[in-house]
């Protein structure tokens, strides 16, 4: 119990409540187990192929075990404690917890974003500039890729949670949404949240804009040398190499975006849909991304074969 110098008195508390879907939980529970399962199996056995499988040990394909990892991570921050919460009614969750989830969803959309945007390049290098490709896009570029989307988005979501623990806590504990998103944190806090709400807001639009305007330009780009292409086949061959990427982002950006209107309209819409958005966001792409490889890329699909051949003699 704390005293204010306004006179005001004031209880610490030590921990959250997770607030979310009361009505109809039970119903949300089984296709998010579903799509939880489908994401972490899929995505499993994705990185499984490509690291047993040695044609698949190129630039790209290691770009997409990145991206799968990103997905796992995501979901097994995220789900499980929303299923618990739905099944068990477990919403009790640490100050700790809650900050560590906080900056962990907020860094890895970040990474993924920025995965998206390298990818981008990857394709557009490959399309536009294709007898540089090998000496562009090489182990050494990967490698100096993800490094820098370590970098750029751990340093740079840091601040969030670190924002959000330093804020005075009192009284109200009870999260409304499922996960520990900043927004919905910092309101429950006694001190002034501009600088949280701010920071927040310019980290978001600076990174996920600038990846997606950069992701943009280099479809603009590709699309125009496709269009120049004049050989039999090419412009169709062309747009199938990119567009199993081009469909992931528009899973990932067209569920963000939706989101973030939702949310700026939420005075007409039921404050359910952005918090049921904002656990999708975590689960859908990691479910769909490489499903979307593995049917779309014929080098995927055999290198899963082949697992399945190895897998199905070893129980003989």
């Amino acid at each position: 119990m704390t005293t204010h110098q306004n006179g005001t008195i004031s209880i610490e508390i030590s921990d959250f409540l997770l607030n979310c879907f009361v009505s109809w939980k039970f119903w949300l529970s089984l296709p998010l187990s579903f799509l939880f399962l489908l994401a972490m199996g899929a995505n499993g056995v994705l990185l499984v192929t490509i690291q047993l499988e040695a044609s698949l040990h190129e630039p790209m394909y290691y770009l997409l075990s990145i991206l799968s990892l990103l997905d796992i991570v995501l979901c097994l921050t995220v789900i499980p404690k929303v299923l618990a919460i739905f099944w068990f009614d477990l919403r009790s969750i640490s100050f700790s917890a809650c900050f560590i989830q906080m900056y962990i969803m907020n860094c890895f959309l970040g990474m993924e974003s920025c995965t998206f945007m390298v990818m981008a390049y990857d394709r557009y290098v490959a399309i536009c500039h294709p007898l540089r490709y090998s000496s562009i896009i090489t182990d050494q570029f990967v490698a100096r890729a993800a490094m820098f989307i370590l970098a750029r988005n751990a340093l740079l979501t840091m601040f969030i949670p670190i924002l959000s623990a330093q804020l005075h806590y009192c009284g109200k504990n009870i999260i409304e949404n499922c996960i520990c998103a900043n927004l919905s944190v910092s309101k429950l806090s006694c001190d002034n949240v501009f600088l949280n709400r701010i920071y927040q807001l310019t980290i978001a639009w600076t990174l996920l804009g600038s990846d997606l305007v950069l992701i943009f330009l280099s479809y603009i780009l590709i699309l125009r040398a496709i269009l120049r292409l004049k050989a039999k086949g090419a412009a169709a061959k062309a747009l199938s190499t990119c567009g199993s990427h081009f469909i992931l982002i528009l899973f990932f950006s067209t569920i963000l975006l939706v989101f973030v209107f939702t949310h700026m309209a939420k005075k007409k819409v039921s404050p359910d849909i952005p918090i049921l958005l904002n656990v999708l966001h975590h689960v859908i792409p990691a479910a769909l991304n490489p499903i979307v490889y593995g049917v779309r890329t014929q080098e995927i699909k055999e290198g899963i074969r082949k697992l399945l051949r190895r897998v199905v003699e070893r129980c003989k």
